[in-house]
């Protein structure tokens, strides 16, 4: 590519399409949803602040960071061991265990506060070293030590149903399912089609799941308000089978709220596209989901995905080193509607004649023909 002057131009190609070449030092827009499918929601002036995470404390304790229910998790008891050692110790006091030593004691060998607390962490962890125990003299004790041992099996089961629900949690599971960094836009069968790719990173495969596809606009107001809607695409094929990765395909046609917009038209909407997958996994039979959202800086007009998947001689082969990878296509520089309205019959020598959009690039205007040959055809690595 050269300049009006002649000067070589070198474009860096890694995130540059046809359809943004003069458009790489604009700020980027805020996501409705991050690449990942977190949202940047912040809730400001909730009424009750910590009443919904109090009352369902098992999923807020579940959804926490690890490295806090490890500290919960290790306070929990430590806590606990104090609590119940601290009661031990007032029924050795208040019963003269620690004063006089030829007392009949409650608990043997508990004469002082640490006695106390190693006899508390050795019952609620049936530990039982034989030092220290119990005797008949004193009902509290034994009243005490039975509310302990019942604590202690609840406060385990706790526990252990939490480390076992985080480790086992969708989110992680939904990692290993993913959708290509962008979605690209090409012909199929002489129709314009959006399409992104979807695929299992893991050795067992999905045999079931659905794939949907939302637009999300968002208007900001003279007021500074802020007004979204939502719209689903049609989807052809929702329910796949991801033994190998999969292309999602949406047509362009006149039901489309992407009909009407050309490559120029594309990063000047204010619109985000949500798309996810709702699976079943196959070795928990948890309902798993994978999201992800595509700006339409990340849309690759003109481009394809490149195969991915060969016939072997005994099994089938999935190349993942190419999931990202596009090839420029001959794609026309034109709106699915514009595109439609030219092939049409009947409109005259405008729908024989071979398209040629002005495009405007960095304030100046120029012929671009859609047909592009296999001779400029490039490759992108995402």
């Amino acid at each position: 590519m050269s300049t009006e002057r002649g000067e070589q131009v070198i474009i860096d190609t890694h995130y540059t399409t046809v359809h943004n070449l003069g458009r790489q030092n604009e700020p980027r827009r805020l996501r409705y949803m991050q690449k990942d499918g977190r949202f940047p929601v912040v809730f400001q002036k909730v009424p009750r602040d910590w009443s919904p995470y109090l009352m369902d404390i098992f999923t807020t304790l579940v959804e926490i960071r690890w490295r806090v229910m490890l500290l919960i998790f290790s306070l929990s008891y430590i806590l606990s061991w104090l609590f119940f050692g601290l009661c031990y110790w007032l029924i050795a006091y208040v019963n003269g265990d620690i004063d006089n030593v030829d007392n009949e004691p409650c608990v043997d060998n508990v004469r002082g506060f640490t006695g106390a607390f190693m006899f508390s962490m050795e019952t609620q962890a049936t530990i039982g070293y034989g030092f220290r125990g119990m005797t008949e003299n004193c009902i509290v004790a034994i009243i005490v030590v039975t509310v302990q041992d019942v604590f202690s099996c609840l406060l385990d089961t706790i526990v252990i149903g939490i480390v076992i629900t985080k480790m086992a949690s969708a989110r992680k599971r939904a990692q290993t399912v993913g959708f290509s960094n962008c979605a690209v836009v090409n012909l199929r069968d002489g129709v314009l089609c959006l399409s992104w790719r979807l695929g299992d990173l893991r050795g067992n495969h999905i045999l079931e799941g659905v794939a949907r596809a939302m637009l999300v606009r968002y208007v900001k107001k003279p007021l500074g308000s802020v007004v979204m809607s939502y719209q689903d695409l049609d989807i052809q094929d929702r329910d796949i089978v991801l033994a190998t990765p999969a292309t999602i395909i949406h047509k362009l046609d006149p039901g489309s709220p992407l009909y009407s917009l050309s490559p120029e038209d594309l990063l000047e909407d204010n619109f985000e596209l949500v798309v996810s997958f709702t699976y079943t996994g196959d070795s928990t039979g948890m309902l798993h989901q994978t999201r992800t959202s595509y700006m339409p800086a990340d849309i690759r007009w003109g481009q394809r995905f490149q195969d991915m998947l060969k016939v072997g001689k005994k099994r089938y082969k999935v190349d993942y080193a190419r999931f990202n990878e596009t090839t420029w296509v001959p794609v026309p520089l034109l709106s699915a509607e514009e595109f439609d309205r030219r092939r049409c019959p009947g409109e005259g020598s405008q729908s024989h004649s071979p398209a040629s959009p002005s495009v405007k690039r960095n304030g100046h205007s120029r012929q671009v023909n859609p047909d592009v040959t296999a001779e400029v055809m490039h490759q992108t690595c995402l």
